[in-house]
């Protein structure tokens, strides 16, 4: 007997995801919301509850009015789209191997590709900013203290905004070796080691913190670990009151992930290897910090300084064919 739907659905995550797989509670939580999503737009045009709703209603024009659904009326960008889509091809894998029935609907579905976006030069802070950033903290509050520490360590280390949430006092090494241990994607762990002023902070906060090994190393005035938006939004807090003495700030918008770049980008700008700082950050190959090398600008300048300037006259290629014309026009 086929599955239906629902059971092909409840399979995938405790089947696929969970037990074969062994997904990361944050790929789980992104499929889940994924199907939250379609779900709530095939109620809107189909009228049918999620448990009754069957494959063939998921067909190919179902999913692309999804998607368009998706970047049209929820004002989500191409690569939420993406993400959306890669959650639905995984579940119509799964579906193509345990029913062979669906083998041509999940062909054309898995055919469906992926929308090209915009790839624009990553955004990060220079020391000067960095230290902009951590002068409107208030060091006479224990908010301010756990703020500044907070920032220091992201900012020097680059840590994933889910590593430093993961942090418990435990993975703090202090002393010789002075070093960050930290679980990051792929459940891959690394160690990062602290320059000495960081270390410094760190070990003041641990004493004032005085938690169990196993506790939260920044913890949220409710007594529990910071969440992602906590964090995202004091960085915006501190950004917009820095903003005020440093005036390059009011041009950026600083997330986490700017300060994980501005780590890799003092790395990089001071002669590390770009081998050295993907491992550094944990990336899964080396040629993710190409990203970097087009966002510094100081490089290409010095690429630019060692060249020979042009003796060609300056003018405009016109074509005197309108064929060639009309190509080039467009």
């Amino acid at each position: 007997m086929s599955a239906d739907f629902p059971s092909l659905l409840r399979s995938f995550f405790t089947d696929r995801l969970f037990r074969q797989r062994r997904a990361s509670p944050h790929t789980i939580a992104g499929y889940r919301d994924s199907f939250r999503l379609l779900f709530q737009f095939a109620k809107d045009r189909l009228g049918k509850a999620p448990s009754d709703l069957a494959i063939d209603d998921l067909n190919v024009s179902f999913i692309g009015n999804f998607l368009d659904d998706l970047e049209t009326r929820r004002k989500n960008g191409a690569r939420t789209r993406n993400i959306r889509l890669a959650a639905i091809h995984s579940f119509f894998q799964y579906v193509a191997f345990e029913e062979p029935a669906h083998a041509l609907l999940c062909q054309r579905i898995l055919a469906m590709p992926t929308k090209r976006h915009e790839r624009r030069p990553i955004e990060f802070l220079n020391r000067e900013e960095i230290d902009a950033l951590l002068a409107v903290t208030d060091s006479s509050t224990w908010i301010g203290r756990r703020d500044r520490t907070m920032l220091l360590l992201t900012a020097q280390t680059g840590l994933r905004v889910s590593e430093l949430t993961g942090l418990s006092c435990q993975d703090i090494v202090l002393g010789t070796g002075a070093h960050v241990h930290c679980q990051g994607k792929g459940r891959k762990h690394r160690c990062t080691p602290l320059r000495p002023e960081t270390a410094k902070m760190l070990e003041a906060w641990l004493r004032e913190r005085r938690g169990r090994p196993e506790d939260p190393l920044f913890l949220s005035t409710r007594g529990g670990k910071l969440s992602r938006d906590a964090i995202e939004r004091l960085i915006t807090k501190y950004t917009a009151l820095a903003g005020q003495r440093c005036a390059s700030l009011k041009r950026k918008k600083v997330s986490p992930h700017v300060l994980r770049h501005a780590a890799a980008m003092d790395l990089l700008q001071n002669g590390v290897d770009r081998s050295v700082i993907a491992l550094w950050l944990g990336h899964e190959s080396v040629e993710t910090t190409q990203m970097y090398l087009h966002a510094d600008m100081r490089l290409k300048e010095q690429a630019l300084s060692r060249t020979q300037p042009s003796k060609a006259r300056p003018g405009r290629y016109r074509p005197n064919d309108k064929l060639l014309a009309f190509l080039e026009s467009l």
